[in-house]
C-alpha cells in the first residue's frame, strides 16, 4: 500500500523537508505566488486543504508553475476526493481522521496517504491499513506532545512516526522536533488564510524563513 512511511516513497521526501505548510486558498490567482513565497523562505512541502472550491485547481497550477514545491491535498474525506487529488497531480493525500475505505481507495489509486489520528484506536486502525507516517491532529487541543507520547507508546516498535498539525507554532515546534516520534511539523501559521487573501507574501516568506531557522538549529 502506498501509504506515507518514514523510509520510502513520498513519505521519505516529506520527512526530509520536515516542514509542511497547511493552506486554505480562496482565490486561484494567489496559488503560485504563495508557493513561491514559501519556497523563498525554505519550505518546499504544502498541503492544500479541500475547504474551498479552488483547491484542486490551485494544486494543478502550483505543480505546473512551481515544480520544486511538493503539493499534497488535505481534508480528503471521500473516495471521490482521492481520485480528484490524484488527477490534480497531488504528491500525497491527507485526511483529518481514519477512514479505512478512503485509505484503501488511495492504495488502489496509487496516492500516498496519511490519515489523521488522535487516539490509540485511531493508530491501531491506521497501522492495520498499512500506514506508518500518521498525522497527529488536532495536536494542541488533544494534549500536545505529552498526549502523543502516551497514545503512541504501545506502537513505537512498529516504526511509526507522526506529523503534528493543529496547535503547532513557531514557539513550540522545537519541542516537537526534538522527539524521535516526530517526522515533520507544520500548520496554517506558516501562511495564515488572511495573509494569503491580503497577498502578504513578505510575511509568509518571513514565517517560512523563521521556521526553517528553528528547524536548522535542530539538525
Amino acid at each position: 500500500m502506498p501509504s506515507l512511511t518514514p523510509t520510502s516513497g513520498t513519505g521519505a521526501e516529506l520527512v526530509a523537508s520536515r516542514l509542511l505548510a497547511v493552506l486554505v486558498v480562496d482565490e486561484l490567482d494567489t496559488a503560485v505566488p504563495l508557493a513561491e513565497a514559501l519556497l523563498r523562505g525554505g519550505v518546499d512541502s504544502m498541503e492544500l486543504t479541500l475547504r474551498t472550491p479552488v483547491a484542486l485547481d490551485a494544486a494543478r497550477q502550483i505543480t505546473e508553475a512551481v515544480p520544486e514545491m511538493r503539493v499534497g491535498i488535505g481534508t480528503i474525506l471521500t473516495c471521490d476526493q482521492v481520485d480528484q487529488a490524484k488527477a490534480a497531480g497531488a504528491a500525497f493525500g491527507v485526511s483529518p481522521g481514519v477512514n479505512p475505505d478512503v485509505m484503501r481507495h488511495a492504495a488502489i489509486a496509487g496516492l500516498p496517504f496519511g490519515p489523521g489520528v488522535m487516539t490509540p484506536t485511531d493508530i491501531d486502525i491506521a497501522i492495520r491499513e498499512g500506514a506508518r507516517l500518521l498525522k497527529f491532529f488536532p495536536a494542541g487541543s488533544s494534549g500536545g506532545l505529552a498526549h502523543l507520547k502516551n497514545i503512541a507508546a504501545p506502537f513505537t516498535h512498529l516504526s511509526i512516526q507522526f506529523i503534528p498539525l493543529g496547535g503547532v507554532t513557531l514557539e513550540n515546534m522545537s519541542d516537537y522536533l526534538g522527539d524521535p516520534l516526530i517526522a515533520a511539523v507544520g500548520g496554517s501559521w506558516l501562511a495564515p488564510r488572511e495573509a494569503i487573501k491580503a497577498r502578504d507574501w513578505s510575511t509568509i516568506e518571513e514565517n517560512a524563513r523563521r521556521a526553517r531557522e528553528v528547524l536548522d538549529r535542530k539538525v
